[in-house]
């Protein structure tokens, strides 16, 4: 799976906890960006990236995330 086929789901992912169609994600997006991205709504899009890719994240691994790319990158390390 490329990384823009990733970047794709977690697009929807986020658009989906945060139930908004037009929102758009980049690499560069963080917690700061979203108003509403709470820790309850941290946790949803863990539960929901974790089930979708079917990976396990550790949560020191999820301590260093500084944003959605480091996520995608986990991803796509997680998947190899």
């Amino acid at each position: 799976m490329t990384k823009e086929a990733i970047h794709s789901k977690v697009q929807d992912i986020f658009r989906d906890i945060f139930d908004d169609e037009t929102l758009n994600i980049a690499e560069q997006t963080h917690s700061e960006d979203i108003e509403e991205w709470d820790s309850l709504s941290h946790i949803n899009l863990v539960a929901a990236i974790e089930k979708e890719f079917c990976v396990k994240f550790a949560l020191g691994e999820l301590q260093e995330l500084k944003n959605v790319g480091d996520m995608l990158n986990l991803i796509i390390k997680k998947r190899v």
